[in-house]
């Protein structure tokens, strides 16, 4: 069945890649990005795939922006049925060497935003007893040098979205955290290529949220580690 989903971080990465597999399902999707621009190119290619495809800017940051994104969704689609909260930036220094914007950055983005994306589609998914999925990381259980920013959100991250489950769950919505590994995308300044070929790949990530959102209503993986079958070559 056909589903209107709305990712955030969509133009790029990860976020991309699960837009791309999602339309290739037959799904309805909307994306978000910060730059305009980013978002226009992503929405060209991604019509090669689907004209089931818009986009918007809104940054997470912003409340307001989030309850905007939720309203031209509704706009143009009626429905919300799955939010996947994407955005997300990562900044690696050592502790003494983080600074307070380096900080709030991380903690506002990857978050704040995911609350203020929830906050702003609730009552949809109410309504469609919908899907709220998190994008989080490996780096929400297992700390790592230079990382306390990062792995600050994002432990924040599953530990919000474990505890959202149980909120929502009597509602009839299901609540997920995806935990990958390393994904090939130009995260903290990577540019994928074959010596990428050994990680998580972006169509990865889009093909194990169709998997999920194909499982019975019973069914609730609630948090999900996902890791390369193989070591970096």
């Amino acid at each position: 069945m056909s589903k209107v989903i709305y990712i955030t971080g969509g133009s790029k990465g990860i976020g991309f890649g699960i837009a791309e597999v999602l339309l290739k399902n037959g799904h309805k999707v909307a994306i978000s990005g910060r730059n305009q621009d980013d978002v226009d190119k992503a929405v060209l290619e991604l019509k090669k795939v689907s004209e089931s495809i818009f986009g918007f800017t809104s940054d997470v940051r912003n409340y307001e922006d989030e309850e905007s994104a939720v309203s031209k969704i509704l706009e143009k689609y009626e429905r919300l049925d799955v939010v996947i909260a994407n955005a997300g930036l990562g900044i690696f220094k050592p502790v003494d060497q983080l600074s307070i914007e380096d900080w709030n950055a991380m903690q506002e983005t990857n978050l704040t935003g995911c609350f203020y994306t929830l906050k702003a589609s609730v009552d949809q998914l109410k309504k469609s007893q919908g899907y709220y999925i998190t994008i989080a990381s490996l780096a929400g259980t297992n700390f790592f040098e230079n990382g306390a920013g990062y792995n600050a959100s994002k432990f924040g991250v599953v530990g919000f979205t474990q505890a959202a489950m149980i909120d929502l769950r009597k509602y009839n919505i299901k609540v997920s955290t995806i935990m990958p590994g390393s994904v090939a995308t130009h995260f903290n300044g990577n540019i994928p290529s074959e010596k990428d070929n050994w990680k998580i790949q972006p169509e990865d990530m889009g093909n194990l949220v169709q998997d999920m959102l194909n499982m019975n209503p019973r069914v609730l993986p609630s948090k999900i580690e996902f890791r390369a079958s193989q070591v970096k070559k």
